[in-house]
């Protein structure tokens, strides 16, 4: 049994004391024993349900699942505090610093001053020397595309780099047909690699969020696989289809 105050409305700093109380010796075993690696897929999974409740439009949902990411950090530097490393002042503190030194044009004592260039501020902020330091400092636990379309944007900024709409197209286009060519051979993997990230390039290009097509791309899909479930079922059965051709553009 641990000692913890019920109350009639709980803060941050109820949450804090909670997560440390299921984490201290009569708390919860489970919470116990966790580490930064054994609770990281929690934190994507938590972002990724509160950014669905964002495209949902739905407040109480979403207030939902920001606690649930809330709880994640919280937990985090409570790992942290424990270990006696830092805690979760110390986070606020250093996303408090660097929200200021971001914003000189708000908080600086010169009036007019222009806004900064954010990349450029944190290419300085984590000391940075090339474009391509920048571009390797870009998440690797990003999705593929996300990361892709990040990546193609700094190569842009460098000015080392073109991307227009007709070259990458061309790109696409060429990709696609090297890889017919190459009919399953040793440089298929290679080539799909390629013409995925020559395609990010193409959306890029057009102003388009590849991550966006995709998702939207995938619920055509579901959709048409529920039209052809419904047919064969109604015919009684029937050959299966190539995956490509239930795209919900060339449904019968």
């Amino acid at each position: 049994m641990v000692n913890f105050e019920y109350r009639e409305h709980y803060t941050v700093e109820d949450l804090r004391k909670l997560i440390s109380a299921l984490r201290s010796e009569g708390g919860c075993p489970w919470d116990r024993v966790q580490t930064h690696g054994s609770i990281r897929r929690n934190l994507i999974e938590e972002a990724y349900e509160a950014a669905g409740a964002i495209d949902e439009g739905d407040p109480e949902h979403l207030k939902e699942e920001l606690g649930d990411v809330l709880m994640q950090v919280v937990f985090h530097a409570d790992i942290e505090a424990a270990a006696g490393r830092f805690d979760l002042d110390d986070v606020a503190d250093h996303v408090c610093r660097k929200l200021i030194g971001r914003h000189p044009n708000v908080f600086s004592p010169e009036e007019g001053k222009a806004p900064p260039d954010w990349d450029e501020l944190k290419r300085r902020e984590r000391h940075q020397e090339t474009a391509a330091d920048d571009m390797d400092d870009v998440a690797r636990s990003l999705p593929a595309l996300w990361r892709s379309e990040k990546i193609v944007k700094k190569a842009v900024k460098s000015g080392l780099c073109r991307c227009g709409a007709e070259e990458t197209q061309r790109a696409v286009c060429g990709k696609s047909r090297a890889l017919e060519m190459e009919n399953g051979g040793e440089h298929t993997e290679e080539l799909l690699g390629e013409l995925l990230f020559c395609a990010v390039s193409a959306a890029y290009a057009q102003g388009l969020d590849p991550e966006k097509l995709l998702t939207e791309e995938t619920d055509r899909f579901i959709h048409a696989f529920q039209k052809r479930e419904e047919q064969v079922s109604q015919a009684g059965g029937a050959e299966p289809r190539e995956v490509t051709e239930l795209l919900s553009r060339k449904q019968d």
